[in-house]
């Protein structure tokens, strides 16, 4: 990973596996004590790397790893009118048509890598007593961050889930499997975040920074309606130098450079270190028959809205003229030659870093914090941010005014295959309107139960009768 190595002696020195291969249970899980490690900031510091190796998540085959955010497109895009499977098969393919069982393995998956991310979080935070003065705070914003952004995921995605703010002891698991209130989650996020913010400084764009925590906080904010602390955020993050990378392309291949705020990263070749991601969105490379698919309704949408950016978001299957693939992370910046495969190292063990937030998005949620929940704006510091990101995709004509729609429209545009579509459509009131439409069109079985994902099986058995499932599964 580039300019983080994670060290695998770690887990074996805290025992993270030294139970069960599932981490998601929690009895034996949490009755491991990291007492005798952690004494200092050098064993800290090992400890904050492994919540970054949580959220990078494990390329492998195996569910029983916890994949992090290479599964991450399953459980937002594809349930989106962005992306779908190539050909219908398999676990993939109920997150298209709104077929998910509380048995789907991919989501059990995700859901325990967000809740290993929270306990390597804890973990972290449970010892910060033994870290220096000057440390101690900087460790506590990125263990702080990482936990508000797995809990931000989950509560969006689940709904009530589970709050664990601390390592729990055997006689506690109830709280494992104790759903609360989505406000009462919210309330840790927001805190959280505020903590990382004051705590930390900018810099760095593969650890949590002042600028990420911020930047979170505002989409937080935005979720919860309240948009005048949005707006404060984003113009913080736009006092702090970030700039749009003139050619589109290169945000995504040309690693480190000034629009990226916050990045989960990979390296290329290193099993350990690598994503197989890449692999997946193409065909004949990864260990599926494609998925992660450009709708043909995302693809007309990209043609006559996405300016320039069009031909960096999707492309023709070169196999399948009638299927479209995502081409923002090609496997380490290759396009696979005339076949479309023949890649000249292990696609399965790509390096491209996932982009979490970049400064195109900060624009576009600036611009939306002050609409603040209205049909328009002609506010000229809302255009200005809006005129900014169309500038860069070749889209030029002068904007008088923004649309709630408008805005919605662009920043399908501009982002595109980010894991960012659904969480839209949440927010902005419309996924329901999109969805239903989207399932109509294509004999979907879409209902407004679909907005929320089962609640993983094995953990409602697990409970014994403690955890409830979602309505309609």
């Amino acid at each position: 990973m580039k300019q983080l190595k994670y060290i695998s002696f770690l887990m074996l020195m805290i025992g993270f596996q030294s139970c069960h291969k599932d981490l998601l249970e929690p009895v034996p899980q949490a009755a491991i004590s990291s007492e005798g490690y952690f004494l200092n900031d050098a064993q800290i510091e090992t400890g904050v790397i492994a919540i970054y190796d949580a959220m990078q998540g494990v390329n492998s085959t195996d569910l029983r790893d916890n994949r992090g955010v290479q599964e991450e497109y399953y459980v937002t895009e594809m349930r989106s009118d962005n992306t779908r499977t190539k050909n219908q098969e398999g676990e993939a393919a109920q997150f298209e048509s709104y077929a998910i069982t509380p048995n789907n393995g991919i989501v059990e998956n995700y859901y325990r890598s967000c809740y290993s991310t929270i306990f390597r979080a804890n973990l972290v935070l449970e010892n910060l007593a033994n870290a220096s003065e000057t440390m101690s705070p900087v460790f506590e914003g990125e263990a702080k961050f990482a936990r508000a952004y797995s809990y931000f995921n989950l509560v969006r995605l689940f709904g009530d889930v589970p709050l664990v703010e601390r390592p729990i002891t055997p006689q506690e698991d109830e709280l494992a499997f104790t759903r609360v209130a989505t406000a009462t989650v919210y309330d840790l996020i927001v805190s959280d975040l505020e903590t990382a913010a004051a705590n930390l400084s900018n810099g760095e764009y593969t650890r949590a920074s002042k600028a990420a925590a911020e930047a979170l906080l505002a989409k937080v904010h935005l979720t919860l309606g309240n948009y005048l602390d949005a707006q404060i955020l984003c113009e913080n993050v736009m006092s702090y130098g970030y700039t749009l990378e003139p050619n589109f392309n290169d945000i995504f291949y040309n690693e480190g450079n000034n629009e990226l705020i916050f990045v989960i990263a990979y390296s290329i070749g290193v099993e350990a270190d690598s994503q197989d991601f890449s692999a997946e969105f193409m065909n004949g490379v990864g260990r599926t028959v494609g998925v992660n698919y450009v709708t043909q309704d995302a693809a007309t949408f990209l043609d006559n809205n996405g300016g320039n950016r069009t031909e960096f978001s999707y492309r023709i299957d070169p196999f399948q003229p009638t299927q479209r693939q995502v081409v923002k992370y090609l496997p380490n910046g290759e396009d696979g030659g005339a076949n479309g495969n023949q890649f000249n190292s292990d696609a399965t063990l790509s390096g491209n870093d996932w982009v979490v937030l970049r400064y195109a998005d900060v624009l576009l949620m600036h611009t939306e914090a002050i609409l603040a929940g209205n049909q328009e704006t002609t506010n000229t510091a809302a255009i200005g941010s809006f005129q900014m990101v169309r500038n860069r995709a070749g889209l030029t004509d002068p904007v008088t005014s923004i649309t709630k729609q408008e805005l919605l429209d662009e920043r399908r545009a501009e982002l595109a295959f980010e894991n960012q579509r659904l969480y839209d459509l949440l927010r902005f009131g419309e996924a329901q309107n999109v969805l239903s439409a989207l399932s109509t069109a294509n004999n979907y079985s879409f209902t407004a139960t679909d907005l929320l994902l089962p609640i993983p099986q094995r953990e409602i058995n697990l409970s014994n009768g403690v955890m409830t499932q979602n309505p309609g599964y």
